[in-house]
């Protein structure tokens, strides 16, 4: 089919938005209260997926079924999708992702828009709950599929797989024992999925992995009850006094961790080439980067992308709302370690406990951490040229490529578990107001990201990703 042809398919995509028909799918959608940390939300999760996705993928030719969890639990972790357009059994399978449900409304503390739940647009900027994460980015990708499929006369020229889960916002229980059962009904090239912000709202951004998140507790208690300061200070240790320059033996006053242990590898050379030159904040709404702070030597893209951080995030000793003349029998600390591939964190516990015995803190505790994975695809991948090539084609502009997330989400369950290429073709951007009140998409992003994956599909379908690396297990 002719280049001219792949122009219509974007004019295709940029026109579904212009006249309203994606604001009244988001709508739609957004309205549907699939707040996953509810314990009472399973009816609304499983109609996301039975009255929303399943006829949505229908009626573009996906075999669909919804599954239910395999985590038995009270209350049931939500359910998971499966959808499926079988073409050709020697053309390339692209796997897709989403999730439907949505952090808490939180609905008295929003101020733009009707709140949370109804899809308002104010300027550029469309507000509703699950925008920007994940109804909004899923909805475009399901939009640019169904613009290609028109004009491709419901031919594709690739196989697509969906897989759409109701659990991303409390750590997607039962993904990966989900992903390990469907394996085979999973199996596919390559996964290209959209989550997440881009590198800014002006520069179309793939990421191909995502830092791993270690979160754990440091506990001190040394003795029952409080004691009067002015009768005991000076002579009983204050706890709170003691866990602090704990945690400082951890990581230093501008940001650095101390523990040789968990500190990353020495950053590849391919890596280093990707986040050249990437600039980060600026945008409206981006707070200002502290430029004294974090590992000295490294660009704030190599600090946020290819290096490790360890952060307080919550930290209690005595009554902070009601303070009083007492030294507090205890202190706690919740510590967040945001770490790339390469880092040992499967000792993570040791290293900590080892370390803070060295500095003279043997009578700290420290728990078992949580852990999601790192994972980060070679910049060097060809599949990930293919998709790059393509987004440049569509808008004129060399999108930024980041080896991974400065965040994190699941992308080790399709990395490491069904040993996929990962790539990322985020359509929000860091000031959308994502697990807060005003939570937005920018309507300029969404529709140059339809134009992005209509583009992205009609190359696929072109024939090109034919030589591309096949897994051919499905």
């Amino acid at each position: 089919m002719s280049g001219a042809t792949r122009a219509l398919a974007l004019d295709g995509a940029a026109a579904f938005f212009d006249r309203g028909d994606f604001s009244r799918d988001l709508a739609r959608r957004v309205a549907m209260r699939t707040e996953s940390q509810r314990p009472d939300s399973g009816p609304e999760l499983l109609a996301y997926l039975q009255q929303e996705m399943g006829p949505a993928l229908q009626a573009l030719g996906f075999d669909w079924q919804v599954h239910r969890n395999p985590v038995v639990a009270d209350p049931q972790p939500g359910p998971l999708l499966i959808a499926t357009r079988h073409e050709a059994d020697a053309l390339p399978t692209v796997l897709m992702y989403g999730h439907g449900d949505v952090i808490r409304g939180q609905d008295k503390s929003w101020r733009e828009g009707n709140g949370p739940w109804e899809l308002v647009a104010v300027g550029d900027k469309l507000y509703g709950r699950g925008t920007a994460d994940n109804k909004g980015q899923h909805s475009i990708n399901i939009a640019a599929l169904a613009e290609v499929l028109k004009l491709r006369h419901g031919r594709l020229g690739f196989n697509v797989k969906w897989l759409i889960e109701t659990g991303e916002e409390t750590g997607s229980p039962g993904l990966a024992e989900f992903c390990r059962q469907h394996r085979q009904a999973l199996a596919a090239d390559v996964l290209v999925a959209s989550d997440g912000p881009r590198q800014s709202r002006s520069q179309p951004t793939v990421f191909l992995g995502s830092r791993g998140v270690a979160n754990f507790d440091l506990q001190l208690t040394l003795r029952d009850g409080a004691h009067h300061s002015g009768n005991w200070g000076g002579l009983l240790r204050n706890p709170g006094t003691v866990l602090a320059h704990a945690i400082a033996s951890l990581v230093d006053a501008r940001g650095c961790i101390r523990v040789a242990a968990l500190r990353p590898p020495p950053i590849a050379a391919n890596v280093k080439a990707a986040l050249q030159g990437l600039q980060f904040g600026g945008d409206p709404g981006d707070p200002s980067i502290d430029t004294g702070w974090g590992e000295p030597d490294l660009s704030p893209a190599e600090r946020v992308i290819a290096w490790n951080t360890l952060e307080v995030l919550a930290y209690t000793t005595g009554n902070p709302e009601h303070p009083i003349n007492a030294i507090p029998p205890s202190a706690r600390a919740h510590m967040h370690m945001r770490f790339v591939v390469g880092t040992d964190v499967q000792h993570l516990r040791q290293h900590v406990l080892q370390h803070l015995a060295a500095a003279g803190f043997t009578d700290v505790q420290v728990s078992e951490p949580e852990v999601m994975a790192a994972t980060r695809l070679d910049p060097d991948n060809p599949w990930v040229h293919f998709v790059v090539d393509s987004m440049q084609r569509s808008t004129g502009l060399k999108p930024v490529v980041l080896p991974n997330l400065g965040g994190s989400l699941p992308n080790d369950v399709f990395a490491d578990i069904l040993g996929l290429p990962t790539v990322w073709v985020p359509h929000s951007y860091g000031a959308c107001s994502q697990h807060a009140p005003n939570e937005h998409l920018l309507a300029s992003v969404v529709r140059q990201g339809l134009q992005i994956m209509a583009g992205l599909y009609w190359d696929l379908g072109e024939g090109a990703a034919k030589a591309l690396p096949r897994k051919n297990n499905h």
